[in-house]
This record gives structure tokens, C-alpha cells and sequence, in this order.
């Protein structure tokens, strides 16, 4: 969907998607939790299975993937 051989192919899903969001924000892990309504734990997992769909490999790079891709759900809007 978004290209490149380096990312993974793979799509997130609508809770993996507002995770990334709030990451992106700067938020910490903690943080994402109670916005969520989950523990920090689960956080940590959500990450892991995010990271390994999207090839990415840290929250700086999951921050970049959202901000080069931020704009393109709104074009489809």
C-alpha cells in the first residue's frame, strides 16, 4: 500500500493505527495506555507487532513512517 522494499507490506489495524498516532505525538508508553484505556504492557506489545509489519525497527522511525503518510488518508477522504 505505501511502498518501498525496506517497509513491510503488511497494513495496520484501527487500534494499531491510533497507537502509532499517539506515539507520533510524542507521547510515552504510559501515556498511550491511558489514552487507550489499556496497560503499558499491552502498549509495548501493540509496538512490537507494529514495528514488525511496518519493518521498522524504533519510535523515531515509526514517527517518520506516520508523518510521510499522515496526509495521504485525508487525500482518500
Amino acid at each position: 500500500m505505501f511502498g518501498g522494499e525496506r517497509y513491510g507490506k503488511r497494513v495496520p489495524n484501527e487500534r494499531e493505527r491510533r497507537v502509532i498516532e499517539l506515539v507520533a505525538q510524542g507521547l510515552k508508553n504510559s501515556e498511550v495506555a491511558e489514552a487507550i484505556g489499556t496497560t503499558e504492557h499491552v502498549v509495548k506489545n501493540y509496538l512490537r507487532v507494529i514495528y514488525d509489519k511496518l519493518g521498522l525497527w524504533n519510535r523515531v522511525e515509526l514517527a517518520l513512517w506516520y508523518e510521510a503518510r499522515r496526509h495521504e488518508s485525508l487525500v482518500q477522504v
